[in-house]
């Protein structure tokens, strides 16, 4: 159990929510239905930015029911609730609220977004060209295995607590963009690439258990995914050597493993991902400014 929760970004818990550059609180608070006796709304508050990419909390009351567009959300036992939007995200979402016989409802629009475009040269052409027989076939079971490791229901409450970079060094690359393999365009980016020597320590963002620790993935490499709870996952792949198996509990900054170049990688380089179930998440929304951070961590961590 997170022992201070709503700490994300070293900020107080927001009760206003963004959408693009307007601030919409009075909107939604409107709709929030009340009494006589002023009880507040169940939506009691909402923190994130209502965009691809993005991660929102929110707090209602415990007892309090959640959907998100008719998606029923997992509430803690203290009111809290997580929700992500992914890359392509767009449009009205809708959030409602019931308890016993009140009922609120809020709509807001997603922000949009442009992704830029990256050409990445000197991938191993085996990671690029279709695969077929036994190359596919362990690909699909290695799919499974992640899919499986994300839709994992804890009821591990690590995600309230802030997140921290597991490294510092130069970003290479970053969420939403557009990948182009050796001239052949492949999927989108999800995850920020972090560029350090192999062998570089890698730490956990948050504290959490480690649901899946793979050695050598076709297209990952070395895989390794820590569950902070209520559906939120980190992922960190072309990892040159695993320090921790299934199964261990870790603490937030402890070195989990080594930066890599495994698996569709033309350099030494961290990719860290962040999930809510199979949503991809920006990590970069849940850390703030790199240089900011590595700064207040005076680099005492040999990083």
């Amino acid at each position: 159990m997170p022992g201070k929760p709503w700490t994300r970004n070293n900020s107080i818990l927001k009760t206003l929510l963004l959408i693009g550059s307007a601030w919409l609180w009075a909107a939604s608070a409107a709709a929030a239905p009340s009494d006589e006796s002023g009880e507040k709304p169940l939506l009691e508050a909402l923190d994130g930015e209502i965009a691809p990419g993005s991660l929102l909390m929110g707090q209602t009351r415990p007892e309090a029911t959640v959907r998100l567009d008719g998606r029923r959300l997992r509430v803690t036992p203290e009111g809290h609730f997580v929700f992500g939007f992914g890359r392509d995200a767009e449009g009205l979402v809708g959030l409602s609220l019931k308890l016993d016989e009140r009922e609120e409802s809020h709509v807001f629009r997603l922000r949009e977004r442009d992704w830029p475009v990256q050409k990445i040269e000197g991938v191993p052409q085996r990671t690029v060209d279709p695969p077929t027989g036994e190359t596919l076939k362990r690909i699909r079971r290695e799919t499974a295995a992640v899919q499986a490791a994300r839709a994992r229901e804890s009821d591990l409450r690590h995600f309230l607590n802030s997140f921290r970079w597991p490294l510092y060094g130069p970003i290479t690359g970053v969420y939403g963009s557009q990948r182009v393999y050796n001239g052949e365009p492949g999927r989108p980016h999800y995850g920020v690439d972090i560029a350090r020597p192999a062998g570089t320590p890698v730490r956990a963002p948050n504290a959490g258990e480690v649901v899946l620790a793979h050695p050598n993935m076709f297209y990952s490499g070395g895989t390794l995914i820590i569950d902070h709870g209520y559906g939120v996952t980190s992922t960190f792949i072309h990892l040159k050597n695993l320090k921790v198996e299934k199964g261990d509990k870790v603490r937030k900054g402890e070195v989990v493993a080594t930066v890599g170049s495994s698996g569709r990688a033309t350099g030494a380089h961290l990719d860290w991902r962040i999930n809510w179930y199979q949503t991809r998440i920006n990590p970069q929304t849940l850390v703030g400014d790199m240089i900011k951070r590595y700064r207040s961590a005076n680099n005492t961590e040999g990083e």
